[in-house]
């Protein structure tokens, strides 16, 4: 709803009405929000908006537990529809939402149910209930045309502008077949990449099985290497990818580039900043196999030629294995609603806080290890 635009005005039954996953409204005192969208994304679940639905968040946002940011609540903004009449009771409200949970748990559809199905799906086709994302008219750039181009202009903007999160799909390339190679489906990770983790852990095992394998220190001593190594190479591999995630995460996408250098700007958004202008964009979340395999290519040609080359095929098999494990967990992270009080519950409530909070902390994704010797861990909110 633009600024411009008269607000429409809703009764305390009317937003009582929308309590279930199809629809959900909820309030920021006399303000209305359709947060439907929003329930699979919440990081403390679908179930913590739901059991609020049509009623007053304010305190929930305010803390304790959990002091929103000021980014959450911009993001809030996206789904405003409109405003609560003065004089609707909030009794009533709450007779309506008892009514409608007790009416799911039993068999069979009343007439008074049907009547409130059609209302909201009245209410689901309004055009009241398609917020924008952005302001098209108001926004740094145009969002009306691919992205790649504009953000190196922003200059000394660009900073504030790209941790100022948003719910739109991004565009960052007019030309289809450039457009194409940055987005992927998640599903593509695991299978271009999982076969190739499965192929050489069946080589490097068979290999080393041969028993023949030796690492020539001189020419008058080596050391055998058996089938029984594999594991702990493998395993080292995967912490090894866990510290490279760190470092990448941390010094090339968290990188700060000069406001005046345009194509270090652009390079930026490129590699990470549409990412955090868009966290929820679908088609974003994992990186393309088409150009991960040129990181993947040149990491097993670096191992093989800094260690024996069995012994860098099994660290590299292991590295690869953690990478995809690292993009299917992030995935999750922006998608998935984990149970609360499990380690993925933590990792989400962590990954959320360095989107929306915490953007020069926080680099871990798969754990938090590496932020605590590099002083990096999000610090715990006090009230």
């Amino acid at each position: 709803m633009s600024p411009s635009t008269s607000p429409r005005f809703f009764t305390a039954r009317e937003v009582a009405r929308h309590c279930t996953k199809d629809s959900c409204w909820v309030l920021l005192g006399t303000r209305v929000y359709d947060v439907t969208a929003f329930l699979r994304m919440h990081p403390g679940g679908e179930a913590l908006i739901l059991g609020r639905s049509g009623k007053d968040l304010s305190p929930d946002m305010e803390g304790p537990p959990h002091r929103h940011s000021e980014n959450a609540r911009r993001w809030m903004e996206q789904y405003y529809i409109g405003e609560l009449k003065r004089d609707s009771g909030t009794d009533e409200a709450q007779t309506v939402r008892d009514r409608r949970k007790t009416n799911e748990q039993t068999e069979g559809t009343t007439a008074e149910e049907t009547t409130d199905k059609k209302m909201e799906e009245e209410d689901e086709d309004s055009p009241f209930n398609r917020c924008s994302s952005v302001d098209l008219d108001k926004d740094l750039v145009d969002w009306r045309k691919p992205l790649a181009l504009q953000v190196g202009h922003l200059g000394e903007k660009y900073d504030a502008w790209v941790h100022q999160p948003v719910d739109r799909p991004i565009r960052l390339f007019g030309n289809p077949f450039l457009e194409a190679i940055t987005k992927t489906s998640w599903y593509w990770v695991p299978v271009v990449w999982l076969p190739i983790v499965f192929y050489f852990s069946w080589h490097c095992y068979t290999t080393l099985a041969k028993g023949t394998t030796k690492i020539v220190l001189t020419s008058d001593f080596s050391i055998p290497l058996h089938k029984y190594v594999f594991p702990p190479l493998f395993l080292l591999g995967w912490f090894l990818w866990s510290f490279l995630e760190y470092c990448i995460h941390r010094f090339v996408f968290h990188m700060k580039p000069p406001a005046h250098n345009y194509y270090l700007i652009t390079l930026h958004f490129l590699l990470h900043g549409q990412h955090h202008k868009s966290p929820f964009d679908g088609s974003r979340l994992v990186f393309p196999p088409s150009l991960a395999s040129l990181v993947v290519g040149s990491i097993y040609v670096i191992l093989c030629n800094v260690f024996p080359e069995i012994v860098g095929m099994c660290l590299f098999t292991g590295g690869l294995c953690g990478y995809v494990v690292y993009d299917m967990i992030h995935y999750y992270l922006h998608y998935g609603s984990p149970k609360r009080g499990s380690y993925m519950y933590g990792l989400k409530a962590y990954h959320v806080k360095h989107h929306f909070e915490h953007q020069r902390a926080g680099f871990g994704i798969t754990s938090t290890f590496w932020d605590h010797p590099f002083n990096t861990v999000i610090p715990d909110e006090k009230f």
